[in-house]
C-alpha cells in the first residue's frame, strides 16, 4: 500500500554556544520540504539537552516562511506542561499556520531525580497527575470547553473576557496524535480517537517478536480500539539514510554511524524494550526495506527520521532522495 503522506523528523541540534545555527537550519529544512513537495514536517521535543525544548515556539517561526506543509511534534511529553498554557500555545501557533498543526503528546512520571524533579515540576510532583487525563484535558481545552461563567460587563474597558481559552483553533483538537510504543498505549489511542505514532522504540509482548511485528501487533490493537466507522491515521518513524547522490565522505560517515547504533537492536532489553535497526543504503534499498516491513505496510504516514548526528548538508541530501526517489518509488505523488 502506497503511503498517503511522506514527512520528515527533526531533533534540531544545536551547539552550547550557537542554538540559533540550529533554529535557522530548522527553517531552511522545513521550507526546503515544503519546496520538495514532502507532507510534514515534525519536530522532537528535547528537555536539558541541546536539541528544541519549545517546538511550538519554533512552529511560529515556521508558519510565516511555509504555507502548505504540515507542522507536527513526535511527541511533547505533556508531564512537563501546564495543560492550560500548552493549549494557549498550541492554539496560538495553529492559527498562524492556517491550521496546520499535527500536536503528538505522550506521558510518563518524571524520570530525574527527586532534587531535578522538584525544581522542573515543582514541589509536590509526587502528587501530581502524570496519566492519560493530562491529554484529555489539553483537548477538552482546545474543543472550547467553558470554564467559567462570564462576569457581567460592567460598561468600561471593552468586553475583552472570555470564557475558554483563547485564541480557539478550530479543528485543533482534533488533530491530535499519541506516541505510543506498547498494546496498552496503542488501544488508548484508539479508544479516544488520535492519531497514532509509533517510532524505531517499542515494545515486545508476545515472546521474542521481531521489531516490525511488534509495532504492528501495536497498529493492529490500534485499529480495533478505534470507535465504528472510524479508520484514524497511523504514522511509522524510522531512521532512514539514503546514500544515494551523497559524497563518498558522506557514505563513509552514514555506514559508521549505523554501525555504531546496530548493535543495540539486536537484544530484547530487561524491560521488553526493542530499538529498530536503522534502514541505511541506496534508495532501492531503502524501498526493498520498507515494502517488506509489516508495520510500514499497515501505515498512511511515513516519517523519516533525520540522525541528530549530521549536518545541514547531510539532512538536505536526504530531503531531496525523500521526496525526489524513495518517495515516488513507494507510489507516492509530490504535493507541489
Amino acid at each position: 500500500m502506497a503511503p498517503q503522506n511522506i514527512g520528515f523528523l527533526h531533533l534540531v541540534p544545536f551547539t552550547r554556544d550557537n542554538p540559533a545555527q540550529g533554529f535557522d537550519e530548522a527553517i531552511e529544512l522545513f521550507t526546503l520540504g515544503e519546496k520538495l513537495g514532502l507532507n510534514s514536517g515534525w519536530l522532537r521535543t528535547r528537555h536539558m539537552q541541546y536539541g528544541v525544548p519549545s517546538p511550538v515556539v519554533l512552529f511560529g517561526a515556521l508558519s510565516q516562511v511555509t504555507s502548505r506543509i504540515e507542522l507536527g511534534n513526535a511527541v511533547i511529553p505533556v508531564g512537563f506542561e501546564n495543560p492550560f498554557r500548552l493549549a494557549e500555545d498550541l492554539a496560538t501557533a495553529d492559527v498562524l499556520s492556517g491550521g496546520r498543526l499535527q500536536p503528538g503528546l505522550s506521558v510518563h512520571p518524571p524520570q530525574y531525580d527527586e532534587t531535578l524533579n522538584d525544581t522542573v515540576h515543582g514541589k509536590g510532583w509526587q502528587q501530581q497527575d502524570f496519566s492519560y487525563e493530562r491529554i484529555q484535558q489539553l483537548r477538552s481545552l482546545l474543543a472550547g470547553e467553558s470554564l467559567r461563567d462570564l462576569p457581567e460587563y460592567q460598561g468600561f474597558g471593552g468586553q475583552i473576557d472570555s470564557d475558554r481559552v483563547e485564541p480557539y483553533s478550530e479543528g485543533l483538537a482534533d488533530r491530535l496524535w499519541c506516541g505510543a510504543g506498547s498494546l496498552k498505549s496503542a488501544a488508548w489511542a484508539g479508544s479516544e480517537n488520535l492519531g497514532l505514532l509509533v517510532s524505531n522504540i517499542s515494545k515486545a509482548e508476545e515472546g521474542k517478536e521481531i521489531f516490525d511485528q511488534a509495532q504492528r501487533n501495536q497498529i493492529d490493537r490500534y485499529r480495533e480500539s478505534l470507535p465504528e466507522h472510524i479508520s484514524g491515521r497511523v504514522a511509522v518513524a524510522r531512521v532512514v539514510v539514503p546514500t544515494d547522490n551523497a559524497t563518498a565522505s558522506q557514505v563513509e560517515k552514514y555506514v559508521q554511524y549505523a554501525q555504531a547504533r546496530n548493535p543495540r537492536t539486536k537484544k530484547h532489553l530487561p524491560s521488553g524494550t526493542i530499538i529498530a535497526k536503522d534502514i541505511i543504503g541506496s534508495s532501492e534499498e531503502i524501498v526493498e526495506t520498507i515494502v517488506n516491513d509489516a508495520a510500514f505496510q499497515a501505515a498512511d504516514d511515513y516519517i523519516f527520521e533525520l540522525p541528530f548526528e549530521f549536518g545541514i548538508e547531510d539532512w538536505t541530501q536526504m530531503l531531496h532522495e525523500f521526496a525526489e526517489n524513495i518517495g515516488p518509488a513507494l507510489g507516492w505523488t509530490a504535493t507541489l
